[in-house]
This record gives structure tokens, sequence and C-alpha cells, in this order.
């Protein structure tokens, strides 16, 4: 996976984080299809799904004091920026438990990673990109997302 550094940085301290606290989760969003996909894949932020019984006001505490700045809470995620600029999402639903459960991991940065699985992950995108009042442009990269798990992978050497 080539990510930047502070994509992995923001990543592996958020990891670290919840590790401590003791709090069940797994990466999820662009950087797990990058991960699964073994091709890069820009995206926005790190997103993290977590526990839905962990207790939020205890957690957001722990990443206040690890240094991420909170940037937004809302009903199902809580949004961070991380020292270096790097957004991260901690999202929160009880569907995600048993997908955390199921999680794999990958070595990034020197961390042990749970990553959810590719089928959980093409689930997850799929299900996204079937929800008609999401942005077009997010189905479109939800749809293209299931594509490259799938194996539609570039060639890079193809051409137009």
């Amino acid at each position: 996976m080539a990510e930047s550094s502070d994509k992995t940085a923001a990543l592996t301290d958020a990891v670290g984080v919840l590790a401590a606290l003791g709090i069940g989760h797994a990466l999820i969003g662009g950087v797990a299809v990058g991960v699964h996909s073994g091709i890069p894949r820009a995206t926005l932020d790190v997103d993290l799904a977590f526990s839905s019984t962990a207790p939020r006001p205890r957690l957001i505490a722990a990443f206040l004091e690890a240094g991420f700045r909170l940037v937004g809470e809302f009903a199902h995620s809580v949004n961070f920026r991380h020292a270096s600029g790097e957004p991260v999402q901690l999202a929160f639903d009880r569907a995600f438990d048993a997908m955390i459960e199921r999680a794999e991991r990958f070595e990034v940065g020197g961390v042990s990673v749970p990553i959810v699985s590719k089928e959980d992950l093409i689930a997850m995108k799929e299900l996204a990109a079937a929800d008609p009042s999401r942005r077009r442009s997010k189905r479109l990269r939800d749809e293209a997302d299931v594509a490259l798990l799938r194996g539609d992978v570039p060639d890079p050497d193809e051409g137009w």
C-alpha cells in the first residue's frame, strides 16, 4: 500500500488509541480498499469502524489526549484531525460489530491493523452504492471500489 506517511501515521496513531482502550475496531473505506486490492486508492480520510457499545465520551477524551482535534460529532460518527492534518473518521453502527469480529490483520507502518474482510467491504460498498440519497459521485466511487475489489485491477501498461 502506498499511502502518504501522514495518512499512515494518522491510521497507526488512531489504531493505537483504540487498542489501548480495548475497543474493537477495524479499518473501512478507501484505505481498506487500497490494502485489499493492492492498488493505492485516493481518499480524503482514514475511516475506522468501532464497536457500537464503546463509550463515546471515553473514546473522544482518549483521542483528544493523544493529540487529535475533534472536528465534528454526528449520529453515527465522530470526526477528528490527526496532528499531521489528516482527517480521521470513526464510524459506529451495530452492523459493523460482526464485521469487526471478522476483521483480518495487516501490517501497516509497522503496526498490526485490523481491516474488515474483502467480502464485508464489498457488501458495505454495494449497500452504499444502492442508497438513492447518496451523492452520485460517492455512489460511482463505491461502484468502482466494488469492481476493484472483485479484481478489475488496472494494468499500468494497458494504455487507453
